[in-house]
């Protein structure tokens, strides 16, 4: 019996096999049930790479310190700041 995969990837492996998915997708032939297959797994992939950011946004938000003291700050890049 095949063993199947219960954990989650971690972000630079779900990364990595999204990037995979859309090589294929604009190199490869496809049929329209495999294009749809890979369609599904990117979105799959892509909801577990933002869960994993939202996590390490959080984390960031609780590990400022400011004076000497931890305080919640919120998260902001670089984008926001301009």
């Amino acid at each position: 019996m095949p063993v199947k995969k219960s954990s989650t990837p971690d972000f630079e492996s779900a990364m990595k096999e999204l990037e995979q998915i859309v090589e294929s997708m604009e190199n490869d032939k496809l049929t329209l049930d495999d294009s749809l297959q890979k369609f599904e797994r990117g979105v799959e992939l892509s909801r577990i790479c933002q869960q994993n950011l939202k996590k390490a946004e959080q984390k960031v938000e609780q590990l400022v310190k400011k004076h000497g003291e931890l305080v919640i700050e919120p998260f902001k890049d670089e984008q926001e700041s301009r």
